[in-house]
């Protein structure tokens, strides 16, 4: 019997120890490539919140200039009253009385500026145009300028606006 429990001793004596945990080099390693990680991950996100910051203030001062160049071209090409160069934004009743007008801050057709959107600047130019088949005479051509000077953007659309 005492020969059996010492063969039974002997092999958990000579039986491998597992160890649980890990070593301080593996600990150090694993933290560095996790905070790889989370840098290159912050990284990404910090870039795509930029770029639809940027987008979101380009596609705001298209909508300003639409918004623009859709009221100037809806005014009658003469003048209905006879009186030029209304500069008061609610009194201009035709084309022409637009040339010029300059917005610091989007502002809706009767002046009222728009809150949210007091860094833009708006200039509208009104000139003479050109369309194939229509006499000079009869075309104005409207630019609507739009900047956005701390993101950079500065967008110009246009459009005609005929007598016929």
């Amino acid at each position: 019997m005492m020969f059996a429990r010492a063969s039974v001793s002997g092999r958990l004596i000579s039986a491998k120890r597992t160890t649980r945990g890990v070593t301080l080099i593996e600990l150090v390693f694993s933290i560095v490539i996790i905070a790889i990680s989370v840098a290159a991950i912050l990284g990404v996100l910090s870039m795509l919140a930029t770029g639809s910051a940027e987008a979101m203030i380009r596609n705001q001062a298209v909508a300003i200039a639409t918004a623009y160049l859709e009221e100037v071209t809806l005014k009658p090409y003469v003048d209905p009253d006879g009186t030029t160069g209304e500069i008061v934004r609610a009194a201009m009743d035709d084309v022409n009385d637009y040339n010029g007008l300059i917005d610091i801050g989007a502002r809706d057709q009767l002046g009222t500026i728009i809150t949210g959107l007091e860094q833009y600047t708006i200039r509208v130019t009104v000139g003479a145009g050109t369309l194939p088949s229509i006499a000079a005479a009869s075309v104005r051509r409207i630019d609507v300028n739009v900047q956005h000077p701390s993101a950079g953007v500065n967008m110009t659309l246009s459009g005609y606006r005929t007598a016929l």
